[in-house]
Parts: structure tokens; sequence; C-alpha cells
């Protein structure tokens, strides 16, 4: 179940109500008149099925209640009720595959913001990528891909072609190049001084037999990142958001930035290219898989959402 939150204008009010009450998948539904002050407007408040709710805010929309009003959808921990038993059994799907499209939409544009907490990750996670690759410990492989918070702009591109929502992508391609740039720009020196002391040698940092897939891409590389996309972008999606974690443990972007960063640093310039190559076959697959993977979620709620009982009450509209 899904929790509405609604500040509605005055002569508005009655028009929301009605369209509330008569969807299958709404129950719990509170009028407080004058609830709000600033500004002002009625309060109306509501459960929603998690299946039901993209046409009940594409109604909302419909109303202009976005602009008019506000629309906040947040997630109750638990919630005893019959009646939200009953609405969640006649929505069509299931909760846990339910597609919120504005929920994603809006963790997408917010967790693709270039920020001083997302460049201090990927930085962090840069130095210790290249720290595996120079010790050739893959466990510090998996340590960079976990800390790594690369796929939130990734997704972001993904739901801005998927959609489509164009203004997201600037932003998201901005926030993945900059990013990856500032963390090359801080790890690089790092590198060049451990190489100056003696720290960095050049034959540890381009030898080492159990991280030379970082720098030697290969039709695997994209097959996996392929399956991360899919995998990343579920998560993102659904309520399940435990894969997540392991999307960072399939790919090489993070790694291969690292690398990329030791390399320039200590003047190995021959592994650079394949550092390039692998960062490019692991983006353009991750992108690639994730976008469609949001087209077929959008094709299979769509016909779900139009051949339901929410049919008949008109609130079939995919926004």
């Amino acid at each position: 179940m899904l929790h509405l939150q609604l500040r509605v204008p005055v002569e508005l009010t009655e028009d929301v109500v009605d369209l509330l009450t008569a969807n299958e998948t709404v129950t719990n539904i509170a009028v407080i008149r004058d609830g709000y002050t600033k500004p002002r407007g009625s309060l109306v408040i509501a459960d929603v099925a998690r299946e039901g709710a993209n046409p009940v805010v594409a109604a909302l929309r419909g109303l202009d209640l976005h602009h008019e009003g506000s629309i906040m959808l947040s997630e109750p921990g638990t919630i005893l009720s019959d009646a939200a038993s009953e609405v969640e059994r006649v929505a069509p799907g299931d909760p846990d595959d339910a597609v919120v499209w504005d929920i994603v939409e809006n963790a997408a544009r917010r967790d693709s913001r270039l920020t001083w907490a997302y460049c201090t990750f990927l930085v962090l996670a840069t130095l210790i990528a290249g720290a595996g690759r120079l010790l050739d410990q893959t466990i510090l492989i998996i340590g960079a891909m976990v800390v790594g918070p690369e796929f939130s702009p990734v997704a972001a591109i993904c739901v801005g072609l998927a959609r489509p929502r164009p203004s997201m992508l600037p932003r998201a391609l901005g926030t993945l190049g900059a990013g990856f740039g500032i963390a090359v720009l801080i790890a690089a020196p790092l590198w060049a001084l451990a190489h100056a002391v003696g720290l960095a040698s050049t034959f540890d940092a381009s030898h080492g037999p159990q991280t030379n897939f970082i720098v030697q891409p290969d039709i695997w590389s994209f097959l996996i990142a392929l399956l991360a996309g899919i995998a990343g972008v579920t998560a993102l999606t659904t309520s399940k958001s435990g894969p997540l974690v392991g999307v960072f443990i399939s790919v090489t972007t993070v790694p291969a930035v690292g690398t990329l960063a030791l390399c320039i640093g200590v003047g190995v310039w021959s592994e650079i290219p394949g550092a390039l190559t692998q960062l490019g076959v692991n983006l353009v697959g991750l992108v690639l898989s994730g976008t469609v993977t949001l087209l077929v979620q959008r094709a299979v709620w769509s016909r779900l959402n139009s051949t339901s009982r929410l049919a008949g009450l008109g609130f079939t509209k995919t926004p």
C-alpha cells in the first residue's frame, strides 16, 4: 500500500474526493477542510494499492492538482486493515512487482545530482579500485563496486530515455561525466605521489592476473553489464531493493576509472585504452538493458491497468 497526502484547493475538493471514492484500489479516505494554512487548502488523505497508484496519480494530474495543490506519496511500514487488504486483492498484479512511475522518476532525479556526498563516495571508490588493481586484490575491487554511487545517474539516464523525460538527461550525463572526471583528477596526483615515494611501482600497476579483466574487456564484459542493468533497474522500480547491491559487484565501471587514475599517476599509458574501453562497454550495456527493461515494464503495467477493473472507472491513462 501507498499513502496519499493531498493539498487540494477548495474548489477541487469535491472532484478529488469523488475521484478517489470511485476507484476501487483506494481506501481509508479522509478529508480535513481548511487543513492547510500555507498555502490554504483541504487536506485529503487516502491509502492506495501500489498496483493502482499510477492511474490514480494520473487522474489527479489530470485535475492539475500537482500545480494547483500538491501530491505526496509515501510508503507506510505496516497497515493493519481489512479494507486495505481488500483493495490490494482487487488491484491488478502483485504489489512487489508494481512500478510507481512518479516515485521512480523522483528518486532518479534526486539521486542523480552532483553533490559533495556523491563525489566523496566516487573518489573513495576510485582510490579503493586503484589500490585493488595495484595490489591485485579482487576483494578491494568488490569493495570499490559497492561504495561507488555511479549507478544512480545511469539509472536516471535509463528513466529519461524510457519515460521519456529528456529534461533528465543533461543532469544525469553531467553528473556521470563530471563525477568520473573529478575522481580521476583527485586520484591520479595521489597515485603519482605514491609512485614518487616508492609505494606504487609501474610493474605492480600493470601486472595482476586476478584483476587483468579490468583492462581486457571482452564479450562477457558486455553481457554481464546487460544483466546488471536489468537487475539494477528492477531493484529501482519495484519494492525489492536488495539486488541493487549485487549490481555494484557485477560491473566494472568504478574499477575501470580507478585503474585509469592509477595508470595516469604512475605512467602506465599502455593500459589506459583498455580501461576506457571497459568503462564504455559497461556503461553502454547498463543503459541499453536498463532502458529496455523500463520499456517492457511500462508496456506490461499499461496492459494490466487497461484490462483490469480500473478500465471501467476511466483511470487507464499511463503517465
